[in-house]
């Protein structure tokens, strides 16, 4: 194990944020959005996933910076709603450059809080 990170985010935060487009752009990809933005409870799942990117820049050990970009960070699900991440842009090019080989994910929300961990080899 090389690194685990989590983190915690009010889910009442994300109320407010999600209809500023220009935030939204900047921290989530278009796909999270297309996948989030449709559901009753979009701003449980805008922050769980802001919470995992987090999550992921803190077991890495860098937060967002050096190379790490929260919009390069995409959350997506499997076809059973298992979260995974999957990178691209420079902050792919920064993890292969430090050997990360997987990186494990779990997300959790409820009405007023979103938590995600993860774990990365």
């Amino acid at each position: 194990m090389l690194g685990v990170g989590i983190d915690i985010c009010e889910v009442s935060r994300f109320d407010r944020l999600k209809t500023n487009q220009a935030f939204l752009d900047r921290v989530f990809t278009q796909n999270e959005q297309n996948y989030c933005m449709p559901k009753k409870r979009s701003s449980e799942s805008l922050a769980a996933r802001f919470a995992a990117k987090e999550a992921f820049s803190k077991a890495v050990g860098t937060g967002i910076s050096n190379g790490i970009s929260l919009d390069e960070i995409e959350i997506i699900n499997d076809e059973l709603g298992r979260p995974s991440i999957c990178l691209s842009g420079k902050t792919k090019e920064t993890i292969e450059k430090n050997g990360i080989i997987k990186i494990h994910v779990t997300i959790s929300h409820e009405k007023s809080l979103a938590v995600a961990v993860v774990i990365i080899e």
